[in-house]
């Protein structure tokens, strides 16, 4: 594997910080490609950096022509549905707009081989739990819209050009490396499990609950959490996939069970000691009551399966490192 090179295109975030970190340890050489809008240089463990957009089209016709790339990964979306809602242009600039330049030079550079990371938000509002590929894709914002365009999009590249992809629809990525050393950073923190351990930290004074009365237990909305390395893992299956000579596919990836917010709140507390105050606030307008993915698809067909399937275990993860960012 270390004559294969991989180009990861938001190395610099979350997830992507957690995909280089496992190609290297698989042994694949990294490229990380990101324009650190949203990511940060430090997270990257190594590999080469370029600091640069994915819709640069001499900075990739420079990148592909220079480096032997065998794959690409694509994690260099942006992600917030309510900024979305209120500037869809950015959006459909970088996720679609972009992404297609990206795909561009691929095909003239004769590399054909992608992995997507998409998302369980091109589903909409769901019509059945748990949600299946065969869903219908019917996205309630600008975000989810993008992703499921550029899935279309790769679609017909693979028609046209024989472009062979992967795309991977996360449900909630959650959690930490093991090590402590990487984990999830945003400059504007929208995700519960991290704004619930800011409040544990310290660095906020409460933890809001949207919504109390939904047709859920205890009222509150229910999500399906899966840990950032099982998504890694799954995004490392899929490109010996591919490497393989694999088809195109898609693939949820979740964990097949649900935790209401009130239920990741009292996991938080058990793990942090801390009282982790909550208020209620009003529903947010487009937040379905149920989402639970069926992963069923790829641990047939790639044989995947998560590790951390327990949320407490998960939660333990993302405290370590949360804690340390807390207390540098």
């Amino acid at each position: 594997m270390k004559n294969e090179k991989i180009l990861v295109v938001g190395g610099a975030g979350y997830i992507g910080s957690h995909m280089v970190k496992d190609l290297l340890d698989t042994d694949y050489g990294v490229i990380t490609l990101d324009d650190l809008s949203t990511g940060h240089r430090d997270l990257v463990p190594g590999g080469e950096f370029i600091e640069g957009g994915l819709g640069d089209r001499v900075l990739l016709d420079n990148l592909f022509s220079t480096h032997p790339i065998s794959a690409v990964m694509h994690f260099a979306a942006f992600s917030l549905v309510g900024e979305s809602v209120e500037n869809p242009l950015k959006y459909y600039r970088n996720n679609m707009a972009a992404t297609a330049e990206l795909l561009d030079s691929m095909i003239r550079h004769n590399v054909k081989r992608f992995i997507f990371s998409s998302t369980a938000a091109v589903y909409g509002e769901p019509v059945e739990i748990p949600i299946t590929e065969d869903h219908p894709c019917d996205p309630t914002n600008p975000y989810g819209a993008s992703k499921i365009a550029v899935e279309r999009m790769l679609k017909d590249c693979d028609s046209a050009y024989g472009l062979k992809y992967i795309s991977l629809r996360y449900f909630n990525a959650s959690g930490a490396d093991e090590s402590g050393n990487i984990g999830e950073r945003h400059h504007n923190e929208t995700h519960l499990i991290p704004l619930i351990l800011e409040v544990a930290t310290g660095r906020r004074e409460n933890i809001k609950i949207f919504g109390t009365n939904y047709p859920t237990p205890d009222g509150t909305c229910i999500r399906d959490y899966i840990h950032v390395s099982d998504l890694t893992r799954a995004h490392l299956l899929a490109l010996e996939t591919l490497m393989s000579g694999g088809d195109s596919s898609v693939y949820n990836l979740g964990n097949n069970r649900g935790y209401s917010v009130r239920e990741v709140i009292e996991l938080a507390r058990k793990v942090t000691g801390k009282p982790i105050p909550a208020i209620e606030a009003d529903k947010r307008p487009g937040d379905p009551a149920v989402l639970i993915a069926s992963s069923d698809k790829i641990k047939e067909a790639l044989g995947w399966k998560p590790k951390y399937e327990d949320l407490e275990t998960i939660i333990k993860t993302a405290w370590v490192w949360h804690w340390k960012e807390a207390n540098i």
